[in-house]
């Protein structure tokens, strides 16, 4: 099975639903700039509001500066009291700022300012006429006061201000009216405008979230298949990797029970018929050693090589299956093969197995003697170590196997290589027996550690009982 390292295509978002989203983004920012219309609008009719109010409010006040120093005036005639002359002596002050102040209200209005300067005109010619009384007050007495007050007409003169402050409060009141029917009017006007962008909005938004549900039932979908494929996937490789599994250790079982017929066929027919020609070349070689002595060397030689093979056929045996296995049992095959080891590669080794296993499990003596076969051959290879320890325990669960040594170590690639078949082998061995292998650094960090632990449910002996 192969699986793709190739980074995935981007995809762009398809174009419709772009468009969508612009448009409902178009669609919000031309609500704001409305609603920011309004306010603007909302702030010149209140600004309008506050204005019309204070000019009211000021039209009034001219009004009462002007009856206030007219009764002050009166009060002065009745009393001849400079007291009561307050009110006019600071009317004007009071009636020269609010004027000015009314003029700078009314800039934006050319019918106010005239009706404004109308009014001023008349305000001067009263406080005139006041302050003439005044005047005549003092020379005369309140004799000409009234002479003077038969034949003026000082009432019309009041009644003119009054009227031209009516004048003026209606013309600024009709100002306010249009200004707020103007303002209700662009406020239906965005009303509408709003629910219709609104309307537009939501339109948008429910298409959008069609389409995103659309998008999401095909995601989960999709999503939902990929599992399926992904759970049928797992259990293949699962049921895959058991029957791989199942068979390899099939495998290693037939190849031992092979090994072991060979090794027996070797052992009986071809060690028998190696006899047999040694026998026989040992009496002809005696019987020629006096009349064709060279003969006779040559026969020696033969068998000497002969000899040889024998030994090769007792090697080919042993390795095939360790006839110490069968007949001393596993301890003695372990002490024994590792001691042609340490002579043979002159790397030392220490053995510590003196415990006690039936011979009948066959199946579990073969499989610790192949790990610790295959351990040594990998240290004998790789390793580069000086010191070997090979021990053979067993605990409260069973047996504990171990093979540590003091070389290089192994890294976590080695490990994970799927050609490691002498590690994998040690592992199916393992599993075989229904136990575990594992390979970690030895001591101290230093070298490396096989670690077989195999379930034994035979009662242990208390003397072999270990930590």
């Amino acid at each position: 099975m192969y699986f793709s390292v190739e980074p995935a295509p981007s995809h762009r978002l398809p174009l419709y639903k772009t468009i969508l989203c612009v448009t409902c983004a178009l669609l919000l920012v031309l609500n704001g700039f409305s609603l920011s219309h309004n306010l603007e609008t909302l702030k010149s009719t209140n600004a309008l509001l506050t204005q019309s109010a204070r000019v009211a409010d000021r039209l009034q006040y001219l009004n009462v500066l002007v009856l206030d120093a007219e009764s002050s005036l009166r009060g002065y005639f009745i009393s001849n009291t400079d007291t009561y002359l307050g009110p006019s002596r600071t009317a004007t002050a009071e009636i020269d700022s609010e004027l000015r102040g009314l003029e700078a209200l009314l800039q934006g209005s050319p019918s106010q300012l005239k009706n404004l300067a109308q009014l001023k005109t008349l305000i001067q010619r009263k406080m005139t006429t006041l302050d003439e009384s005044i005047n005549v007050y003092k020379q005369g007495g309140l004799s000409d006061i009234v002479n003077i007050a038969r034949v003026s007409d000082e009432r019309a003169t009041m009644d003119e201000i009054r009227l031209q402050v009516v004048i003026m409060v209606r013309e600024q009141n009709e100002a306010l009216a249009a200004g707020s029917a103007a303002f209700y009017r662009e406020y239906q006007k965005a009303v509408l405008l709003g629910i219709g962008i609104n309307g537009v909005a939501i339109f948008v938004l429910i298409m959008f979230y069609q389409l995103v549900r659309r998008s999401f039932q095909n995601r989960a979908a999709v999503e939902f298949a990929l599992q399926n494929a992904n759970d049928t996937l797992e259990s293949t490789v699962v049921k895959r990797t058991e029957q791989l599994s199942v068979l390899s250790r099939h495998l290693i079982s037939v190849n031992e029970v092979e090994k072991a017929r060979l090794a027996r066929e070797l052992h009986d027919e071809l060690g028998a018929n190696l006899t047999s020609i040694s026998m026989d070349l040992g009496a002809v070689t005696q019987q020629l050693a006096h009349s064709h002595p060279e003969l006779a060397a040559q026969l020696r030689h033969a068998k000497a090589t002969l000899l040889e093979t024998v030994e090769l056929k007792r090697r080919i045996v042993e390795d095939l299956r360790p006839s110490l296995l069968d007949n001393l049992g596993l301890c003695a095959a372990i002490e024994s093969y590792c001691e042609d080891f340490a002579r043979m590669s002159s790397v030392r080794c220490d053995t510590d197995v003196a415990i006690h296993i039936d011979n009948r499990e066959a199946t579990l003596t073969i499989a610790l003697f192949r790990i610790v076969q295959e351990s040594l051959t990998n240290i004998l290879k790789y390793a580069r170590a000086g010191t070997v320890t090979v021990s053979l325990k067993r605990n409260e669960t069973g047996l504990v196997l171990r093979v540590i040594d003091d070389g290089v170590g192994i890294t976590e690639d080695a490990l994970l290589k799927p050609m490691s078949h002498g590690l994998l082998g040690m592992r199916e061995r393992a599993l075989l027996l229904g136990g575990s292998l594992t390979v970690k650094p030895g001591p101290q960090g230093k070298g490396t550690c096989v670690e077989a632990l195999i379930p034994l449910p035979l009662t242990p002996e208390p003397d072999d009982i270990v930590a």
